[in-house]
């Protein structure tokens, strides 16, 4: 993955190149496996007045918000991308689990953590926005299938394609 856009386009198109980067970044701190995920939601008990120790992992969440920050620190793009692309990475994050069960059912005889990282972070961030946005089915995966295009294998387009339109036809009966 590059450390800087500048790429001409629109700002929602820049917020997904960033967000993919930001999902990216987590994935490979090993924050966004479900197991773990699901593990460290179930081990943090956010208690007002007591310390946590520094061993114990921190909430997902609040590691991507900093993973987050510092990727985004690299991009030259509008505020309004890295809004979007924080509300995109949130989203993922928050319902990651959900998202890699989605992805895993319509991605025969592919596991989730069996994937490409960036295959498996296209798919995430297209699931969503099938899932919990309002954003036309043909631009989610048009979006997708460029990202996958721009930083995936060769075979990533196809197969990202593949799974969102089955996914699609899921969530929004398209």
């Amino acid at each position: 993955m590059s450390d800087r856009s500048e790429t001409t386009g629109s700002s929602r198109h820049q917020g997904r190149e960033v967000a993919l980067q930001v999902l990216y970044a987590v994935d490979l701190a090993g924050h966004t496996s479900s197991r773990r995920l699901a593990e460290e939601l179930h081990t943090i008990e956010d208690v007002e007045g007591v310390e946590i120790d520094e061993r114990v992992p921190k909430a997902p969440g609040e590691d991507s918000d900093r993973i987050f920050d510092r990727v985004a620190e690299h991009f030259v793009v509008p505020k309004g991308a890295l809004e979007f692309a924080r509300e995109l990475v949130s989203g993922v994050v928050a319902r990651l689990p959900e998202l890699d069960e989605l992805v895993s059912l319509h991605a025969r005889n592919w596991r989730v953590s069996r994937m490409a990282v960036v295959d498996r972070n296209v798919l995430r961030l297209g699931a969503h926005e099938l899932r919990d946005t309002a954003t036309p089915v043909a631009v989610v995966i048009d979006e997708a299938v460029d990202l996958a295009r721009r930083f995936g294998s060769d075979r990533s387009p196809s197969f990202v394609n593949g799974v969102l339109d089955a996914i699609a036809k899921e969530v929004r009966g398209a």
